[in-house]
C-alpha cells in the first residue's frame, strides 16, 4: 500500500508554530500510545530546541500497559518529560499541572534569579491530526478557564487561556502534520485514522493490520470473530465477513463492510489494548 502525502498544510502550520515558539516556554506534545513515533512530527525538536518539553502518550488506555511504559523510559532517555493520559476520561490529567511545574523548573529558577517572580508558564499543545489535541485542551482547561486576552508582541487574534496562577495555554496552534519517507510510518497513521479513510483501501489496509495481529497477538482474532487465523490477511478478512454476515446481493462477502468493521473494532480500543510499535524498532 502506498500513501501520498501533501506537505502544504504543514509548510504553514510550521510558520505558524514559527511565530509562535519565542513566546512561550514549554511545548507539550501529544502522541498516540500506540504509534509513539510515528504520530511525531520530526520538525517539532529542530523548532522547539532550547524550550523545555513535555511528551504526552495519549489514548494510552489503548495501548498495551507494557508498552507505555517501555515507551516513556525512551523518550525519559531522551531527556524529555513524558507522561501516559487517557483526555477523553480524564486518566492522568490531574497530575499534568505538576508535570508541567516540573518539566519548567530550570526556567522558574532562571526567572527567579532576575527578579521575576510568580511569572506563570506559557506552555502550546501540538500535535498531528486524530491525536486528541482538542480534547486534551477542553479537558486540562475546563470550563472555569479565563481568557486573558492578547500578550503584547502577540498578533491579533492569538489568544491565552489562563489554566491557573501557574500556567497559561496559548490557543490554538497550527496543527502539525506528520513527515515520512518510510511507508510503514503512513501505514500505522492509517491503522489508527490519521488520514482519512476515503482516500485509502480499505480491505488492503485491514488485511495488512490482520498480518499483523496474527504475528503479534495471535488468538485474538479467533477470539473476536470465531475465525481460524492464518498468514494471508485477506483470508481472514474473508472469515471475518462470514463470520459477522458481511454479505452483499446473491450471499456474496462484502469485503469492505467488513473491513470497516473490523478497523472500528480496533480504533475503538475492541481487540483489546494494542501498541503498533515498540521502542527497540528505534533503539
Amino acid at each position: 500500500m502506498h500513501f501520498q502525502w501533501y506537505p502544504g498544510h504543514m509548510t504553514k502550520a510550521k510558520r505558524m508554530m514559527q511565530e509562535n515558539i519565542k513566546l512561550i516556554d514549554l511545548i507539550i506534545e501529544l502522541v498516540d500510545a500506540r504509534i509513539p513515533l510515528s504520530s511525531r512530527n520530526p520538525d517539532i525538536d529542530e523548532l522547539g530546541k532550547n524550550k523545555a518539553r513535555l511528551i504526552l502518550l495519549n489514548k494510552a488506555d489503548l495501548a498495551e500497559e507494557k508498552w507505555n511504559t517501555a515507551w516513556i523510559e525512551y523518550f525519559q532517555e531522551k531527556e524529555f518529560s513524558a507522561v501516559k493520559v487517557n483526555s477523553k476520561k480524564g486518566g492522568g490529567m490531574k497530575s499534568i499541572q505538576e508535570v508541567i511545574q516540573d518539566a519548567c523548573r530550570e526556567k522558574t529558577e532562571r526567572d527567579r534569579k532576575r527578579g521575576i517572580l510568580n511569572r506563570p508558564v506559557r506552555a502550546m499543545v501540538v500535535g498531528i491530526p486524530n491525536v486528541g489535541k482538542s480534547t486534551f485542551i477542553n479537558a486540562l482547561a475546563g470550563k472555569a478557564c479565563a481568557k486573558t486576552g492578547n500578550k503584547p508582541g502577540v498578533t491579533k487574534g492569538k489568544q491565552w487561556i489562563r489554566l491557573n496562577k501557574n500556567v497559561e495555554l496559548l490557543d490554538t496552534p497550527g496543527i502539525l502534520w506528520p513527515r515520512f519517507e518510510d511507508q510503514t510510518v503512513g501505514l500505522r497513521l492509517a491503522f489508527i485514522g490519521s488520514i482519512k479513510d476515503e482516500i485509502l483501501q480499505s480491505e488492503e489496509l485491514s488485511a495488512e493490520l490482520m498480518q499483523f495481529l496474527v504475528k503479534n497477538y495471535p488468538g485474538i482474532l479467533a477470539e473476536k470473530y470465531g475465525i481460524e487465523e492464518s498468514e494471508d490477511g485477506f483470508e481472514d478478512l474473508r472469515g471475518v465477513a462470514e463470520s459477522r454476515h458481511c454479505l452483499l446481493k446473491g450471499n456474496e462477502l462484502d469485503l469492505e463492510k467488513a473491513s470497516k468493521l473490523l478497523l472500528d473494532d480496533f480504533r475503538n480500543g475492541r481487540l483489546g489494548r494494542i501498541t503498533l510499535e515498540y521502542p527497540e524498532e528505534f533503539a
